[in-house]
């Protein structure tokens, strides 16, 4: 096999910047390295892993490798992959697949590579790597103790594996932990998203009507950001309970229908296909924004775009702009990928620091212990000591209970 199949490994010393300078400030994983480096417990585990390509990612992968493990890692989506960080991973002994705006064909032929080396740990990001295994390697699974799966859209599909009846090998869904959803999700992608719009247009977002389409933890954390930037936020749910804490949070609640005649900027962040559609298309105003902080490219229905534009063409680097028959322009950034990795370099450095450090911990689990096959919540001790860790990198202190206090809520009598 092939130790890499990059696009120019004499990028990797440009790459090896982007790490160190993400290294310093990932204070929880390096702490975590440190704690256990002479301990190796990775140490002959094979470790497959499908996550976007950028430093932090890459500090991760290497992180896996000082622990012990052999390391194989594709990219896992065709924009958010640098070019330069897949060099310095490779100069670093890792075996790599994956270069910037690859075919959906060579998306699918550097995961079969990344399989090759018959996992022991999957570490996946949307569940492309676990799908395909189930669906092309069923094999692989007998020697697979367990992966990890990091994001919402990447546990929805393993929760219809696992009523299915098929989940392959035992998961646990990390996205859900505390240190991941509480902050990679609200905080992550509220900061990294409006930082890719802002970066990608160049444009004002004070004043302008910005929708964002759901409510999780993700759409919180855009509505935020775009509130503390001056705009108007409306939100779209399906869930009224969301839907009446978005509007308890200080945002007008719409339906699409009527958003779309109303927004300046759209952001969909629902994980399900077919978000804003030809319909309400048709109702947008001249020059708006259409951008995705979701997975998968589904969300903004770029077939109906294509049907409806008399001209497609590049108006600025990541934004495709489709002019309708009435000369209207509706702008695209990062072909509707997620916007955050498509138009930018992804979540702040600290907040992946936590996500990372929780992944290694997740994956060292199945080291030592055997899991049924299921999709498991990660243990309560693994998720509190991200946190705690990182508490403690900042120099921050919790209160202890007294045993006065402890007495008090063990007891029904008082």
């Amino acid at each position: 096999m092939e130790d890499y199949k990059i696009k120019d490994i004499s990028l990797a010393k440009t790459g090896q910047k982007k790490l160190d300078w993400a290294w310093q400030y990932m204070s929880v994983l390096r702490f975590i390295t440190k704690e256990k480096i002479n301990l190796q417990p990775f140490k002959g585990y094979k470790i497959a892993l499908c996550l976007h390509l950028e430093a932090k990612s890459a500090c991760l992968a290497i992180a896996l490798k000082n622990l012990g493990a052999e390391v194989a890692i594709c990219g896992s989506n065709p924009l958010s992959t640098q070019d330069d960080v897949c060099a310095a991973m490779a100069a670093n002994g890792l075996y790599v697949f994956s270069h910037h705006d690859m075919t959906q064909e060579e998306y699918n032929s550097y995961m079969r590579d990344v399989l090759a080396t018959n996992p022991n740990i999957v570490i996946d990001d949307g569940g492309d790597m676990v799908a395909m295994i189930l669906k092309e390697f069923p094999e692989l699974a007998k020697n697979i103790l367990g992966g990890c799966e990091e994001t919402t859209t990447g546990i929805k599909r393993l929760v219809a594996m696992e009523k299915e009846g098929v989940l392959p090998f035992p998961m646990f869904a990390v996205n859900d932990a505390n240190s991941k959803h509480l902050f990679d999700n609200r905080y992550g992608t509220g900061q990294s998203t409006w930082d890719a719009i802002c970066r990608t247009t160049n444009l004002f977002i004070a004043e302008r009507n910005v929708v964002v389409a759901g409510y999780g933890y993700c759409g919180k954390g855009v509505a935020k950001r775009a509130a503390g930037l001056g705009a108007r936020v409306y939100v779209t749910e399906l869930d009224p309970h969301k839907a009446l804490e978005a509007m308890m949070d200080g945002f007008h609640v719409v339906n699409m229908e009527q958003a779309s005649k109303i927004g300046d900027i759209f952001i969909t962040v629902t994980g399900n296909i077919n978000v804003i559609t030809e319909r309400h298309f048709k109702n947008m105003k001249d020059g708006v924004l259409l951008a995705n902080a979701g997975h998968f490219d589904v969300e903004i229905n770029k077939p109906d775009l294509k049907k409806l534009a008399t001209k497609i063409y590049e108006s600025r680097n990541n934004i495709t702009t489709y002019e309708m028959p009435d000369g209207r322009k509706l702008h695209l950034l990062g072909e509707g990928r997620l916007v955050n990795l498509a138009s930018g370099d992804g979540h702040p450095v600290e907040i992946m620091d936590m996500s990372f450090a929780m992944q290694l911990l997740a994956a060292e689990y199945f080291t030592k212990n055997k899991m049924p096959v299921a999709l498991h919540k990660v243990p309560k001790e693994l998720d509190d000591m991200v946190s705690l860790y990182k508490l403690k990198s900042m120099g921050l202190k919790l209160e202890i209970l007294t045993p006065e206090q402890e007495a008090y809520l063990n007891s029904w009598a008082e």
